[in-house]
């Protein structure tokens, strides 16, 4: 799981010791992800899937996509399809994905990289792999988020964040014994290069064995860690945790959890996606492709999609 890495973790900002005043946050709940396929068919865990949207605003939905070792020919993608009413964020660990939309952003990302397309007001877009990927195959492993946008941000005009992984926030917990990959938003005074309308904190972090790491984090946040790869625990309460299962946390001022002391022969390390963020709690109205706040807006969309109002896709793609 290359993602980005250093050679030296102890040269990193060090996260600092929470105040002994703080609150750790409970364990809320632990949901095992179930499989399925999107796109053209390639296979994925819905990282939400038994949640209470509520808990999880402004997230709207989660897929972990792969880890899969495709053979050549088998690499696959989506087709031309559109978004209104939300952001796109997709961070890849293994392999390449290539990014094209309507409104002229995309590019092609690969480990450590993220693109974070707002569909604001409606856009088109398709993701696929790169030809010579297809014909090569090969390892494809990635994280896909939905973020909701607010009433008032809705209907902003598209736009496109090419977030490659150099540009990172890198951190190093108290020992060594975790490296913190800033996204998005604040930890610890830290920030990530993503630009994002409704005030989140995202991040990816790689825990060695038998280490254990504890964030301070927002209050007004929630608080999600979905296991990318490997095992270990969270919260203090130490509930057990393994690749495909998301944990929720409840209240308070920071966030631990801790690697098992052995891996599995797949993982290295404990591999975990981390993210929060301050809830909207405006109504959600949700179908397909869609994320508005009535269900007649949400009609709306269907009918602007289909007079060609969301975007045309490009000549060269037609």
């Amino acid at each position: 799981m290359p993602a980005v890495t250093v050679d030296n973790i102890l040269a990193l900002p060090r996260i600092a010791t929470p105040d002994p005043t703080s609150v750790d946050r409970p364990v809320v709940s632990v949901t095992t992800a179930p499989t399925g396929y999107e796109g053209e068919g390639f296979p994925v865990r819905r990282a939400f899937a038994g949640i209470d949207l509520a808990r999880l605003d402004p997230f709207i939905h989660m897929d972990q996509m792969g880890e899969v070792n495709y053979a050549p020919g088998e690499p696959k993608g989506t087709p031309w399809h559109p978004h209104r009413g939300f952001e796109t964020v997709t961070y890849m660990i293994d392999g390449i994905m290539e990014h094209k939309d309507s409104n002229g952003g995309g590019g092609t990302i690969g480990g450590g990289d993220t693109q974070w397309m707002t569909a604001g007001g409606g856009i088109l877009h398709i993701e696929t792999p790169p030809e010579h990927l297809v014909q090569s195959g090969g390892l494809f492993h990635g994280v896909q988020l939905w973020v909701n946008l607010p009433r008032d941000n809705k209907m902003a005009a598209p736009r496109y964040q090419d977030i490659t992984g150099s540009r990172v926030s890198l951190l190093s917990s108290e020992d060594g014994g975790a490296l913190v990959r800033v996204i998005a938003g604040e930890i610890d005074g830290h920030q990530g290069p993503g630009s994002t309308y409704t005030p989140i904190a995202l991040s990816h972090i790689t825990v060695a064995p038998g280490a254990k790491v504890t964030l301070p984090w927002n209050p007004e946040f929630n608080a999600v860690a979905y296991v990318l790869a490997g095992s270990g625990t969270v919260g203090s309460e130490r509930k057990p945790v393994k690749m495909g299962q998301t944990a929720l946390y409840g209240r308070g001022d920071s966030i631990t959890f801790a690697a098992s002391d052995s891996q599995d022969s797949r993982s290295e390390s404990f591999e975990v996606f981390v993210l929060g963020g301050k809830p909207i709690r405006e109504p959600i109205a949700m179908a397909g492709p869609f994320v508005m706040n009535t269900k007649a807006e949400v009609i709306q969309a269907f009918d602007d999609f289909q007079a060609g109002k969301l975007g045309s896709i490009p000549a060269i793609y037609s």
